[in-house]
């Protein structure tokens, strides 16, 4: 029996497609920044954040090695970067016009969403029973927190824990330690419920959390180096229900 239940967002409760590689993006997304004073073609303006997307996490990285956190893996804020390519032309910015540009990039990156069938209800059972149900999801918080509203799910959680807000990511095991510490859990009574061999289950097991791994279209194929304590290999989420209503 678990006391607590940690999910994955994005391949484990909801489906999703994004393409950030398309010309179509890069080309409205440079309309958007020349129209606000910083003027970028599309080909400038890819290189430019993906340059700026690796400096900022390249930066993150270095300031943790030298504090001495060597199993932390930085996240970076993409906000801060989007806001990051005024600056480079000279165009003062703040958080609010940064954030228009993230999620105009992510609405036109994003080409399907969709909350898997019987994920909203296994939620809202494990709550009425008095089981705490926390997000753990490596993405961008202002891609993330629209489309938890854009689901349904910004109120399915006691605790939500996005790795851009934090700095880190899984299968780092400060990201997993800030979730327990944060919310006074004990690992031994929580069950991590993800899609992802390394991030998931690995990260988990690093905590000495255990896990259920199911296998949807977006996961990466299995090598065997980590053994969730449950495996749905086909992704139907009835199994998981079942799974995760009878261990509570």
């Amino acid at each position: 029996m678990y006391d607590n239940y940690i999910f994955d967002l994005y391949g484990t409760l909801a489906d999703i497609r994004t393409n950030e590689n398309k010309a179509y993006l890069w080309r409205k997304l440079s309309e958007l920044y020349t129209a606000l004073g910083a003027a970028y073609d599309p080909r400038q303006l890819r290189s430019a954040f993906r340059r700026l997307e690796r400096e900022s996490t390249e930066k993150l990285q270095r300031e943790a090695e030298q504090a001495g956190k060597e199993e932390f893996l930085a996240e970076p804020d993409l906000t801060a970067v989007f806001g990051a390519l005024f600056a480079e032309k000279g165009i003062p910015w703040d958080r609010q016009t940064a954030r228009l540009a993230a999620v105009f990039f992510r609405t036109l990156s994003r080409q399907y969403l969709k909350v898997y069938d019987g994920v909203e209800e296994t939620l809202a059972r494990l709550r009425s029973r008095g089981k705490g149900v926390y997000l753990l999801s490596n993405a961008q918080s202002d891609f993330t927190r629209p489309e938890l509203e854009l689901m349904g799910l910004a109120e399915a959680f006691d605790g939500i824990l996005i790795s851009s807000e934090e700095g880190c990511k899984k299968p780092s095991a400060a990201f997993f330690r800030r979730l327990l510490e944060r919310y006074h859990l004990d690992p031994a009574g929580c069950l991590m419920v993800g899609n992802d061999e390394i991030s998931d289950i690995g990260g988990a097991a690093g905590v000495g959390m255990d896990s259920l791994y199911l296998h949807t279209a977006i996961s990466s194929p299995l090598t065997g180096r980590f053994l969730p304590t449950y495996c749905v290999p086909d992704g139907d989420w009835q199994k998981v229900k079942r799974i995760l209503l009878e261990s509570a």
